[in-house]
């Protein structure tokens, strides 16, 4: 029998969701964390405009988003951020922010087959996005995991879930940074 798949998550410390639109980022988000320790580009771009799928407010969004991750990790808080934090230059401001708070950073990452995140992404109810943008971020994922480039920024923790099952299976495990 194969050992249950976990993570430890440190309490507190940045876990950012990786995955392209569809993946199921915030549908993981919220079977595992309190609504109160999610921060959701999504969500953001809603409170701006009305449409979550808004992108004409999605450096606002950020904006709101990195300035309430800072406030989060300096009061010693547990921050999940559903974006699909794809590339480098998406994910590096938000690793400062864990390393400037002294806290650790964990990414993960749903890398689900093509196939299945573009029927996701079709089916989700006026939030899917194009399938070429879709197809562009898994691009950028997977050379972010296949060219070891999350491995190198400054995770403590990195976790790759490449099948449906993995993801539900996933026990998210919270300990307190001390331990």
């Amino acid at each position: 029998m194969c050992p249950t798949p976990t993570v430890l998550i440190r309490d507190p410390s940045l876990v950012l969701l990786v995955g392209a639109a569809g993946a199921g980022k915030s549908t993981f988000a919220t079977r595992r964390f309190a609504p109160e320790e999610i921060l959701s580009s999504d969500t953001l771009r809603a409170r701006l405009s009305g449409d979550p799928a808004d992108q004409s407010v999605s450096g606002a969004a950020f904006a709101i988003l990195h300035r309430e991750t800072a406030d989060r990790l300096r009061a010693a808080r547990l921050t999940v951020i559903d974006a699909t934090n794809v590339d480098r230059r998406a994910r590096s401001p938000l690793l400062g922010l864990a390393r400037s708070a002294g806290v650790p950073a964990v990414a993960i990452v749903l890398d689900l087959p093509t196939t299945l995140v573009l029927a996701r992404n079709r089916a989700r109810a006026g939030r899917g996005v194009p399938d070429a943008v879709v197809h562009r971020q898994l691009a950028r994922l997977r050379a972010s995991v296949e060219g070891r480039h999350l491995d190198s920024e400054g995770f403590a923790t990195v976790v790759r879930l490449t099948a449906p099952d993995g993801v539900d299976a996933l026990v998210v495990v919270r300990a307190p940074a001390s331990s």
